[in-house]
């Protein structure tokens, strides 16, 4: 039950920051210097994933480009003496693998998990939200091993103030929550209204996932907004098999709209050792 593969859904149009994503996909975006689809896959990569299966739009062409191999600009960087980006740039797909899916009729965020089904093949696989970006691997190598060892789904999730539970999918637990964080699930509860949510642990954009979950996508009717709610497909696969979520306890930044996008700007510059110093005596001074 190695978990291989991750799904990065990135066929999105970014609406919320036009004009900029008019000519430059969102994801390609950079948070400091790296883009921040980068940082999704740095985050898959530490977690033991080796096959990055990317779910684009024909519509967003400089996703595909990015990775794609540019031997002549690495060979004039290195001219240049710019060695550390060279290495950077050749370093992309190179000791992990790839795949280009498309979305071309958006129908939702299971639509879009299932336009992923040829390239991650009869295993389990991660799914990555890009408008979430973690502190580092530890929520997802965990995830990945609680779904080895349990042979079910495992969902990512935070706890937060019982009165903002209405605006995410909420855990209806099985048991309580263990020491490591993990907690068995009976059913998922999309946007509950406060007093009826089961509990106060909600989704967030990380998700292990056995492969039968694709058959369940493929029976999906339309849900809210008339898509296909991946919420809906692991309900399923929760009525009938194990299924867990586990407690996030690292750094979480929401990225999905220009102000979490410069928060997380900041604090991953904040740790950058190259710019990091700088950047929090600029930030001092601004303070007053």
């Amino acid at each position: 039950m190695l978990v291989r593969s991750a799904v990065i859904p990135a066929a999105g149009l970014g609406t919320r920051f036009l004009p900029a994503t008019k000519a430059v996909p969102k994801e390609l975006m950079p948070i400091g210097d790296t883009p921040a689809i980068q940082i999704i896959i740095d985050e898959a990569l530490g977690a033991g994933i080796e096959h990055i299966v990317v779910v684009s739009s024909r519509t967003k062409p400089a996703i595909e480009q990015y990775f794609a191999p540019d031997d002549a600009l690495v060979a004039t960087l290195r001219e240049k003496g710019k060695d550390d980006v060279a290495d950077r740039l050749a370093a992309i797909g190179r000791d992990w693998r790839v795949t280009i899916a498309y979305q071309d009729n958006p129908r939702g965020l299971g639509h879009a998990v299932g336009c992923g089904r040829e390239a991650v093949g009869d295993e389990p696989f991660a799914v990555l939200l890009p408008d979430e970006l973690m502190g580092d691997s530890s929520l997802l190598a965990q995830m990945n091993g609680v779904c080895s060892s349990s042979g079910g789904s495992v969902v990512g999730v935070k706890e937060v103030p019982r009165d903002q539970v209405s605006s995410y999918g909420v855990l209806a637990p099985s048991a309580p929550i263990d020491e490591a964080g993990v907690i068995p699930v009976a059913d998922l509860v999309e946007k509950p209204p406060v007093a009826e949510a089961p509990s106060d642990y909600i989704i967030i954009g990380r998700y292990v996932l056995t492969p039968d979950v694709f058959d369940e996508i493929a029976n999906l009717e339309p849900g809210s907004g008339g898509e296909l709610q991946l919420t809906d497909a692991l309900r399923a696969q929760a009525a009938r098999s194990p299924f867990h979520g586990v407690l996030a306890r690292t750094s979480r930044h929401d990225t999905g709209n220009p102000l979490g996008f410069l928060e997380a700007s900041i604090a991953f510059g904040l740790r950058d050792r190259s710019m990091g110093d700088e950047l929090r005596a600029h930030l001092a001074s601004l303070v007053v």
